[in-house]
């Protein structure tokens, strides 16, 4: 008889536990300002959520022409956005999960992938810039992918890939750092709450 509940106790607690193998839900899926579901290469705006800031775009922030990092433009809804999931045969866009972002957009500066620029240490800061590498997931493009996560009523943009295992980074949100180059995106413990706007 101990031997039966003993039988049925473990019957019981394994079926409490997903089977070997089996996949959690997938992450919720991003919906635009029009409740629809954000796609994957598909243009965007990336619009703010609060009347105080604006739609993000590109600037130079030095002396140089180049090269250009992403920055908040007040009153103006930016320049149109694709994302580019980690997984490129996934037709939409999922919350906390790895995505390349670029400006559907041609400068003079390479490519409109963002990246992480390197760290400024006079201002003790990271700012996004551009010129990244689409996909290819790994050690060297580290600092190109990006994650949105739901944040409040809207959204808000991270930094923290999951494409590397053993790869040592430094994960944020991304907020708004204005200085005398403009708003521009950077690492910050206030994020910029933001909306996605088909384009």
């Amino acid at each position: 008889m101990k031997i039966a509940l003993l039988a049925l106790f473990f019957l019981l607690a394994l079926s409490n536990k997903p089977l070997l193998g089996a996949a959690g839900p997938a992450p919720e899926q991003v919906v635009d300002t029009s409740g629809k579901i954000v796609r994957a290469g598909y243009n965007y705006y990336i619009v703010p959520a609060s009347p105080n800031e604006g739609g993000l775009s590109l600037a130079s922030t030095s002396e140089n022409d180049c090269p250009l990092d992403v920055i908040a433009v007040d009153g103006y809804q930016g320049l149109p956005l694709v994302f580019q999931p980690v997984n490129v045969k996934k037709g939409v866009v999922r919350v906390d999960t790895d995505l390349n972002i670029y400006f559907s957009y041609y400068t003079d500066c390479g490519s409109t992938v963002w990246k992480l620029k390197d760290y400024n240490y006079a201002l003790g800061q990271q700012f996004v810039t551009i010129n990244g590498v689409l996909g290819n997931p790994g050690v060297n493009t580290i600092g190109n992918w990006f994650k949105i996560e739901k944040y409040e009523d809207a959204y808000k943009l991270v930094y923290c890939p999951s494409v590397c295992n053993g790869c040592y980074y430094q994960c944020s949100d991304l907020g708004i750092y204005e200085d005398e180059w403009g708003k521009r995106l950077a690492f910050s413990n206030v994020p910029l709450k933001v909306q996605f706007q088909r384009a």
